[in-house]
């Protein structure tokens, strides 16, 4: 799985099979998980173990970094 990126102790991927799926990232930390699209625009999936404080900044962070997110993604799926 790669690892897009780690900011703030929270660690971004997505998994080789998602390839059959809208863009998206997964985000963990501390064994608590979410999965957020990133198009058509940032929503969340679902979430495992997040509070509510921090659901809203890896909301903020997903958006922040969202194109790099899916510039990765394009890269890895169509290459």
């Amino acid at each position: 799985m790669p690892v897009l990126s780690r900011i703030r102790g929270y660690r971004f991927e997505f998994y080789a099979s998602d390839s059959g799926e809208r863009p998206h990232v997964h985000v963990k930390k501390n064994g608590k998980r979410a999965k957020l699209w990133l198009r058509p625009l940032v929503t969340l999936e679902y979430s495992r173990g997040y509070r509510p404080h921090e659901m809203n900044e890896i909301m903020r962070l997903v958006r922040q970094h969202e194109e790099q997110f899916i510039e990765d993604w394009n890269e890895f799926f169509a290459g």
